[in-house]
């Protein structure tokens, strides 16, 4: 286990986060699957707690009013130095700001936005809080990508709001980008077309760091998720797509090492 730098650079994914209906029970969820344990955090949206491995913060899952039927999936905070400026950015550029930019108290400013595709993300700010303070281990969140339609429109958009590098797959079927800042590799941007799921539309993959795909599969299918996926060899290591017990898609990936 490594503990993450505290200052990002902007544009790097910096912390995830899930909106639920039924909080205590997603806690249960996620501290079996992943051995987290949680305390408050800042409740300016609502319920909101910060989950933990071995006392330092790797997630956050907050609580919807009852009346408010979003669809439940992780979001991915990219950094930033001034919210504000990256809000206005996000609007020039063709994107859209559904929330925000807003103080959650000392701990930073942050606003939740999409892409021209439709991919909600959202942008941190941080002041005492800087995100995920963890990098590597199980129960850590270890890789963030954008699934959409294809990657050279929305490619500029990222481009154009952070300043990445891109660095793209050759290959006449397989649209990929690594998105990198300071030559070091981020995030990436996978085009899959057609196969873009219609109930889900274009949206930011979370990968969970597990010891076993396989074993950590099996779990989630006993604590009332689903495997939409089973496990299988990846480009990163051996990666399934589950869901939670409310829906929440993301990916559990035992990488190479």
């Amino acid at each position: 286990m490594t503990e993450a730098v505290t200052r990002r650079t902007p544009g790097t994914p910096c912390w995830v986060s899930l909106m639920v209906h039924d909080l205590a029970a997603t806690q249960d969820f996620y501290g079996a699957l992943f051995g987290w344990e949680f305390r408050p955090g800042p409740t300016q949206l609502g319920p909101y707690v910060r989950a933990l491995l071995d006392g330092k913060e790797v997630a956050g899952i907050g609580e919807l009013p009852p009346d408010r039927h979003l669809p439940i999936a992780w979001t991915t905070y990219l950094a930033t130095d001034d919210a504000d400026l990256t809000a206005e950015t996000i609007r020039s550029c063709g994107g859209t700001v559904a929330v925000g930019p807003l103080q959650a108290g000392d701990a930073g400013r942050l606003a939740i936005g999409s892409d021209p595709g439709g991919a909600v993300f959202g942008i941190w700010q941080a002041g005492s809080h800087a995100g995920t303070m963890v990098a590597g281990a199980p129960g850590t969140p270890v890789w963030n990508e954008l699934v959409t339609r294809e990657t050279t429109t929305v490619g500029k958009f990222y481009g154009t709001l952070f300043g990445y590098e891109s660095e793209a797959v050759v290959s006449a079927d397989f649209d990929y980008v690594t998105l990198h800042l300071e030559g070091s590799p981020v995030a990436s941007v996978h085009g899959v077309g057609r196969a873009l799921p219609k109930n889900r539309g274009a949206h930011w993959m979370t990968y969970f760091e597990v010891t076993d795909a396989d074993e950590a599969a099996r779990r989630v299918g006993e604590l009332g998720g689903q495997v939409l996926q089973p496990p299988r060899e990846g480009r990163s290591g051996r990666v399934a797509l589950v869901a939670d017990a409310e829906g929440a898609v993301f990916t559990i990936v035992r990488t190479a090492r």
